[in-house]
């Protein structure tokens, strides 16, 4: 039955729709001048050998602005990293008000949090000549927005008894969070750690979690206030290097859009089609290949649930296997150069990006070759797509070297160091942008582009932001040191460091989004691994790759979820049918720790 138009609940989801579609048209805005910027950096860089004080400051003010705005607009969807757990009809309503509180609660500390810390701070940007609180103004009004669209959205959906409820109880806990304390012999980071579970639990996103599980270890003697909260996500925000995140998504989604990784998939069934199993060997080429632009297991993910999966199933796979196949496969994307994974691991650590980079093509070759081996095993009973025309091979190859030139911008460009990571991330952007802006078989506007890497940027922004007040009291708590304590109870040799850790990350990966584990575990881990003398480099990617097996693993499992919410299988299904490539997996990380080891 259609809701009539004057109605107070089509008024609200109305607004709601142009208020997102308003700030999604700002936020793509914001993007663009973003780019604008860094490409206008280096063309007077390398061109004219001069150039602008303050572009990277510029740059990071205009990304804090892109989370704040465009981070509302993902409450839903994969990249809202929501828990989905399979609860009863009344369980589920309950779980929905304890989530939808959590992220009000977020909002509550990100608007007053912003307004402390605006009444707080002096100064102006001495490269900008901006006043410091601007920053942090715009935070606020994120916050702002995001409790404005939550709530729309719910009197739109004709939930207000459970939003009136949502909204007691956030701003209950917020009020009994600044004037209640509990005296208790467990560190801070224990409370934020429990709380952040529940509203994981509740299906709340991943980043209001956090955010909103800082506030509520205040009473257990938590290290931050409101203010503290909102500074440490900002600052966490506020690296130069994390603009290549969104730079490298819109790279993407250009080459999507520009027709070329259609001619990335020619070429991969070119060279393995024709073989017995060979579209599923095709699926797993592309993701190889396509891992060289996206830097986004989720974008490849939904891109080889859309475009392979129904080929797969009409060829005889089982729809579960195929999916598997699909989910499997994306882990490449982000161990494979570009890797956001490695960007983010970069930030947290400072260790090289290009080195990281270079590790993570060694290992991706490696679990390919794994994987390979996996899906040759579980589909050789199956036919291959068709025979290869003579002088297709050499046709598909052509035509996809407009793709390949990504590689070079990127891995030989940030590795030889004529640029940096950021540099390279914004000439791909603008690279795949000029393709898909002249290319006869585009189909999607690139406003549309703009549009979505906006979104997909500021929630990855936002789980980077809201990690970092957890990563502080985890500092504050001295857990590194039990950490150390427990390894050495081990022996603490560099076999007894490196299984631990892989325990350490496979554990955290069933539960953690990995943005959110690199920046928690990745500063703890680190200091261990190279006092036991294992190479940094080669302990990063273990990291990473150990930590992206978690896509595959119950109860998170994202790039399961994802495939899952493309294809409508079941994702008890596809959790069952991904277990032999887990398998291949493990092994693959078992055959790097004895490199690492060996180095």
């Amino acid at each position: 039955m259609t809701e009539k138009p004057g109605t107070l609940h089509a008024r609200a989801a109305q607004l709601a729709t142009r208020l997102e579609t308003a700030l999604a048209m700002v936020a793509a805005a914001v993007l663009a001048v973003m780019l604008a910027v860094v490409l206008t950096s280096v063309v007077l860089r390398y061109l004219f050998h001069t150039g602008v004080i303050g572009t990277e400051d510029l740059g990071i003010w205009l990304n804090v602005a892109l989370i704040a705005l465009a981070a509302p607009l993902a409450l839903s969807g994969p990249l809202a990293m929501r828990l989905d757990l399979p609860f009863g009809p009344s369980a589920k309503k309950l779980a929905g008000i304890i989530a939808d509180a959590f992220s009000l609660l977020a909002a509550l500390v990100l608007i007053f949090g912003s307004t402390r810390v605006v009444n707080l701070i002096g100064g102006t940007s001495p490269a900008l000549g901006l006043p410091e609180w601007v920053r942090f103004a715009v935070t606020g009004a994120g916050g702002g927005l995001l409790a404005i669209i939550l709530v729309l959205r719910r009197i739109g959906e004709r939930q207000v008894l459970p939003l009136a409820a949502s909204a007691t109880l956030a701003s209950a806990v917020y009020y009994a969070c600044l004037h209640v304390t509990v005296t208790t012999a467990l560190p801070a980071s224990i409370a934020i750690a429990l709380a952040a579970a529940v509203g994981l639990a509740a299906a709340a996103p991943l980043a209001h979690a956090f955010i909103a599980a800082a506030m509520i270890a205040i009473p257990f003697g938590g290290n931050l206030g409101t203010e503290t909260i909102v500074t440490t996500t900002v600052s966490g925000m506020s690296h130069f290097l994390l603009l290549a995140i969104p730079f490298f998504l819109l790279t993407g989604a250009a080459l999507s859009a520009s027709g070329a990784a259609r001619h990335l998939v020619a070429f991969a069934a070119s060279l393995v089609g024709h073989r017995r199993g060979g579209l599923a060997q095709t699926v797993l080429a592309t993701g190889t290949l396509f891992s060289g632009a996206s830097g986004s297991s989720v974008a490849n993910a939904v891109f080889s649930a859309t475009t392979f999966h129904p080929e797969l199933v009409r060829h005889g796979y089982p729809p579960a296997r195929s999916g598997a196949i699909i989910a499997a496969s994306s882990v490449l994307d982000n161990i494979i150069p570009p890797s956001i994974a490695f960007l983010i691991l970069a930030a947290a650590t400072d260790l090289s990006v290009g080195a990281l980079l270079l590790g993570g093509l060694f290992a991706g070759l490696v679990m390919a070759a794994a994987l390979s081996i996996a899906i040759y095993l579980t589909t050789r009973n199956l036919p291959g797509s068709r025979p290869v025309a003579r002088g297709e091979r050499r046709r598909s190859l052509l035509a996809a070297v407009p793709a390949f030139g990504l590689g070079v911008i990127v891995v030989a460009g940030i590795r030889i160091g004529i640029v940096t990571t950021t540099e390279a991330a914004a000439l791909a952007a603008i690279y795949t942008l000029a393709l898909a802006a002249f290319s006869k078989t585009r189909r999607t506007a690139l406003f549309s582009v703009f549009r979505q890497t906006a979104t997909e940027a500021a929630a990855i922004g936002l789980l980077i932001g809201s990690a970092g007040p957890f990563a502080f009291q985890l500092a504050v708590d001295g857990v590194s040191g039990m950490i150390a304590s427990t390894v050495a109870a081990f022996g603490g040799s560099p076999a007894a460091v490196l299984a631990f850790s892989v325990i350490v990350l496979l554990g955290a990966g069933l539960v953690l989004d990995i943005g959110a584990a690199i920046l928690l575990l990745g500063p703890l881990l680190l200091p261990l691994a190279t006092g036991s003398g294992i190479d940094p480099i080669a302990f990063g990617v273990i990291i990473v790759t150990t930590l992206m097996i978690g896509g595959l693993t119950p109860p998170v499992g994202m790039l399961v979820l994802v495939v899952a919410g493309v294809t409508e299988v079941p994702p008890a299904a596809l959790f069952r049918a991904v277990l032999p490539y887990l398998a291949a997996l493990l092994a693959a990380i078992a055959i790097l720790c004895t490199c690492t080891l060996l180095i």
